[in-house]
Order: C-alpha cells, then sequence, then structure tokens
C-alpha cells in the first residue's frame, strides 16, 4: 500500500497514516485503510488497533483538490455515504481502536478519530471540523458525533465557528481521553495499547458490542440526512465557492445559493 502501513508490535497492531505533507484522506487512502483494517480483523495476533499520523499531522481533512475533480466529473454522489460506511465499520471494530492525535485532526481527520475507540491526543495539537468554512457540512458523521462526546451547544460552536480544540481542550470537553507532550504521546498510547491487549478478546469484542448498542434509531437516521445534505451541499454554488476559495487562500464570499 502507498499511503496505509501496518507494523504489528507485540498484540498491537499500528496503522500508520503517510501521505504527505498533511496526511490527507484522499479516496485512495481511504480505500487502503479499509484494507488494512481487513488485514489486521483477520490477524489473530493482533488484538488492539493503534492509528497515528506519520509527519506533522494526524490528518488535516480531506484532500480539497480531490474535491475539485469530484465535482468536475460529477462522481460525487457516494463520497459522503462511502465514508460513513467506513468510520461506522471502524468504530464497531471488534478489537479496541486508539487514536494517537498530534499537529491537527481536522475535518474527515477528526471524523476519522472519533470513530475510534479511545482517542489520546499531544497538547498542542488541534482538532476541529471545519468544513462550514467551505460552505459544506462534514459528511463522514462529524454531525452525529461531536455532539455525543462535547454536547450540542459545543459542537454547533465549533461547526459555525470552524475553530478547533487545542488537544488539552479536548480533554476537558470529552472529545478525548488524555493529553501528553507530543514527544511523549505515542510511547504514552502504545503503553495503553499494551495493557489493554491483555484482556480477553472475547471480552474486549463483548464491550463494544454493548457498547455501541447505545446508538439509537434516530442516530441512523442522522447519518442518512448528513450525507443527503453533504451531496447536495456539495453540488450548490456556494459549495463551489468554497472550495475555490480554500484552494486560492482567500475569503469566501457565499450568496445562500
Amino acid at each position: 500500500m502507498e499511503y496505509i502501513t501496518v507494523k504489528r508490535e507485540n498484540a498491537v497492531a499500528c496503522i500508520e497514516i503517510n501521505r504527505p505533507p498533511a496526511n490527507a484522506l484522499a479516496q485512495a487512502l481511504l480505500k487502503e485503510f479499509a484494507e488494512a483494517l481487513d488485514q489486521i480483523e483477520n490477524d489473530a495476533e493482533s488484538r488492539v488497533v493503534l492509528i497515528y499520523g506519520v509527519g506533522r499531522f494526524f490528518s488535516a481533512g480531506a484532500d480539497i483538490k480531490e474535491f475539485v475533480q469530484l465535482r468536475e466529473s460529477g462522481s460525487f454522489d457516494s463520497l459522503a455515504v462511502s465514508g460513513q460506511k467506513l468510520f461506522e465499520k471502524l468504530e464497531a471494530f471488534p478489537k479496541p481502536v486508539i487514536a494517537a492525535i498530534h499537529g491537527a485532526a481536522l475535518g474527515g481527520g477528526l471524523e476519522l478519530a472519533m470513530a475510534c475507540h479511545i482517542r489520546l491526543v499531544a497538547e498542542n495539537a488541534k482538532l476541529g471540523l471545519p468544513e462550514l468554512q467551505l460552505g459544506l457540512v462534514p459528511g463522514f458523521a462529524g454531525t452525529q458525533r461531536l455532539p455525543r462526546y462535547v454536547g450540542p451547544g459545543k459542537a454547533f460552536e465549533m461547526l459555525w465557528t470552524s475553530d478547533p480544540l487545542t488537544g488539552t481542550e479536548a480533554v476537558q470537553w470529552g472529545l478525548a481521553n488524555h493529553a501528553y507532550k507530543e514527544e511523549e504521546l505515542l510511547s504514552k498510547a502504545k503503553a495503553l495499547a499494551g495493557k489493554i491487549a491483555k484482556k480477553s478478546p472475547l471480552a474486549l469484542k463483548a464491550s463494544i458490542e454493548l457498547v455501541n448498542y447505545a446508538k439509537t434509531n434516530e442516530y441512523e437516521k442522522g447519518l442518512q440526512q448528513e450525507s443527503a445534505r453533504f451531496k447536495e451541499l456539495f453540488g450548490s454554488e456556494d459549495g463551489e465557492e468554497g472550495i475555490k476559495a480554500f484552494i486560492e487562500k482567500r475569503e469566501p464570499r457565499f450568496t445562500g445559493k
């Protein structure tokens, strides 16, 4: 695989995201990520999954230049649905999944992290959903998961302002479990993963299934509405303007069309 590397350290399967400069979640990367999950699920020796980014970021979000190509080709219809399915699979994965976040987890990067069972962060990391800055909404279940962690009020604030939380703030708001100095993050994450890996695989799988029972039918409806609105906004004039403004590094001029 070109962007995803899987390394097993004892009973911990480490998924490295490596797509410089920002580990943007292009379609090719997400396809490789899905293949990595299949590989780990079928590996009886891998009991815990640890996900982290190589370089400066965990993942700074979607590949906006790829968005332009998708708009021009008209092939964005299933973009949100496919991303939602992948991250739903991650949240229901039968082995514990830990995200170790440094640098930034923005947009799709944060949606990926929120689908993990545990999030550990660097104190100076940035976590946010800036999609409204593009005239869009999150499309990979961000609107459904974020309020579960930080509450509706804070979720609205983060969505409407596009302002990220620091790693330290993310812990205070319940979006992350623990914050560490960046140089300590990965070793702390591996230590936690190793501790969890000593538990019974059967009990770990059962606990994941049981906690996921808390997801309601309204959550499923929310996913359907999110993907529909994402598609609608992606095809709007405001969506086109937001993407164009981002690439041109200027303030977008939205008209409501």
